[in-house]
C-alpha cells in the first residue's frame, strides 16, 4: 500500500513539475520565471526525496539537502539582480 501511495505521489510531482516547467516558458515577465524556477527546484528536491525512497538509498538524501541549499541561493542571487540592488 505504501508503495503505491509514493507513485501516486511520483506521478503528482511529474504533473506538477510539467505545470511549473509551462510558467517558466511562458512567464511573461522575468519575476514569473524566477518563482516559476524556484518551484521547479523544490519539486525537483521532492522528486529526489521520493528516488531515496524508493531505492532505499540515503545518500540521496544528502544530495537533496545540498541541492535546495544552492538552489535556494540561487532564487535570492537572482532576485537581488531583478531588485537592481547590491546594498
Amino acid at each position: 500500500m505504501a508503495d503505491l501511495l509514493i507513485y501516486i505521489a511520483t506521478a503528482l510531482t511529474g504533473v506538477a513539475f510539467l505545470l511549473a516547467l509551462v510558467r517558466f516558458i511562458i512567464g511573461p515577465v522575468a519575476v514569473d520565471r524566477v518563482i516559476a524556477f524556484d518551484v521547479l527546484t523544490i519539486i525537483s528536491v521532492t522528486g529526489i526525496v521520493l528516488i531515496a525512497v524508493l531505492e532505499d538509498k540515503a545518500i540521496y538524501l544528502d544530495v537533496a539537502l545540498v541541492y535546495a541549499l544552492l538552489s535556494f541561493l540561487g532564487v535570492i542571487v537572482v532576485a537581488r539582480y531583478l531588485e537592481g540592488g547590491s546594498r
